[in-house]
């Protein structure tokens, strides 16, 4: 079964500079595959004609579907409408109708109208209008043989309220009954390459779903992409290579619905009804933000301090001195007496220290920039990890709340 193809072309110069993000293309993504219509390419191009026309040509070559968002405003630099009628061989002509609209709209307003707005209603010959309640710009759709291109003005609100009135049930029909089913795997504990090295041999036996993996600083994703001709026969395939990876990855997969982390932590919390409390050092209150920014958590998390100096060790999570003083503030010993004091202090069922250097200084030979030890503490056992983490403070850091969190995951599930 194979899904009709289609490629995103966004429109505009202000999209190619770091103030501007294309969020209309993530919209039409997700919306082009809950009616079975995958997604081919996506491209960005600037308010030039003999780009935009290289690009649409190109498109077209490869895809029967091209829908662009942007470019059919009344300016010099809205180019859309012209390079698409030049390259679908349909001549410009003025819409009496799209002009008579536009009058009423700026009479309306009491507002003068321009005569650059007449661009707007420009049509190609032949087009079909998508009426634009949202805005002045209306759609357009063009076809030629088995070719189709969209249209759509760039402002999101606009672009989305033409395309789920006047596209989305057209394309639905197009699209031939053909279903997307997508599953997400969220897992820790592994890099990348390890991941891979262990599912590659299963997904690889298997063209559809499509297998991809994503990275980022202390979890993975598998992504899961099933095309069918039905929602039943999509899920099964999703279910025979899904629960292949599953047996595989076992307790490494934390989600499969897309939850995060420390919202899995919350849920088996709550589950167990147990609580939880921490003394951070290097981290700095990271985990107990993330613990406190899932709804509910007041019914696990009970207190989090952030105990920097050696003082603030003893004083709130009561580490006895000589113990920093024989093993220093970044150790084993350190860790584990943060948390049992911070778990007894507070009278929870877990507690989770943590203590490092997360740099860029303070680093020795002995004790680098990187240097992390976590421990989690329940009152039969305490389990305890050393790590070294790579990069930046700021990944140091979320590196160690990632790892605080599973460990505390394990503990619990």
């Amino acid at each position: 079964m194979c899904a009709m193809k289609a490629e995103i072309i966004a429109i505009g110069s202000e999209l190619l500079t770091p103030d501007r993000m294309d969020s209309n293309s993530l919209y039409l993504t997700e919306r082009l595959n809950s009616i079975g219509i995958d997604l081919n390419a996506k491209c960005i191009v600037g308010d030039d004609e003999s780009s935009l026309e290289h690009i649409l040509r190109a498109s077209l070559e490869r895809v029967d579907l091209v829908l662009a968002t942007g470019g059919l405003g009344p300016t010099e630099d809205d180019i859309s409408r012209k390079v698409f009628a030049r390259v679908f061989k349909q001549p410009l002509v003025l819409d009496e109708t799209i002009l008579q609209r536009l009058e009423e709209r700026f009479r309306s307003r009491n507002l003068p109208m321009t005569s650059n707005n007449r661009r707007q209603a420009l049509v190609p010959s032949g087009a079909q209008v998508l009426s634009n309640d949202q805005g002045t710009a209306p759609g357009l759709w063009l076809e030629s043989e088995s070719k189709h291109a969209i249209l759509l003005p760039g402002p999101p609100h606009e672009m989305k309220a033409m395309f789920e009135t006047h596209c989305l049930p057209r394309l639905a029909e197009m699209s031939r009954g053909v279903r997307i089913h997508k599953r997400a795997f969220k897992l820790t504990g592994l890099t990348e390459s390890a991941c891979d090295a262990r599912i590659a041999p299963i997904y690889t036996r298997y063209r559809n779903p499509v297998t991809t993996i994503l990275a980022s600083p202390g979890e993975i994703e598998i992504h899961l992409k099933a095309t069918a001709s039905g929602d039943e026969e999509a899920e099964a395939l999703l279910n025979e290579l899904g629960d292949k990876i599953e047996m595989e990855l076992g307790d490494h997969i934390f989600s499969r619905r897309g939850e995060t982390l420390e919202q899995i932590v919350g849920m088996y919390l709550t589950m167990r009804q147990a609580t939880v409390a921490v003394a951070e050092s290097c981290t700095g209150g990271l985990v107990s933000e993330r613990l406190t920014r899932v709804p509910g958590s007041s019914a696990y998390f009970v207190s989090g301090v952030v105990c920097y100096s050696n003082k603030a060790k003893t004083e709130l999570a009561d580490v006895p001195p000589l113990l920093i003083e024989m093993n220093g503030a970044v150790s084993r010993e350190v860790s584990i007496g943060l948390a049992e004091g911070i778990r007894k202090r507070a009278g929870t069922t877990y507690g989770i220290g943590v203590t490092g250097i997360a740099g860029p200084s303070g680093g020795t030979e002995a004790k680098p920039v990187g240097l992390v030890h976590i421990a989690v503490s329940s009152d039969t056992v305490v389990d305890h990890r050393e790590t070294r983490f790579p990069g930046d403070r700021q990944r140091v850091r979320w590196w160690a709340s990632q790892l605080a969190l599973d460990m505390l995951r394990r503990k619990v599930v």
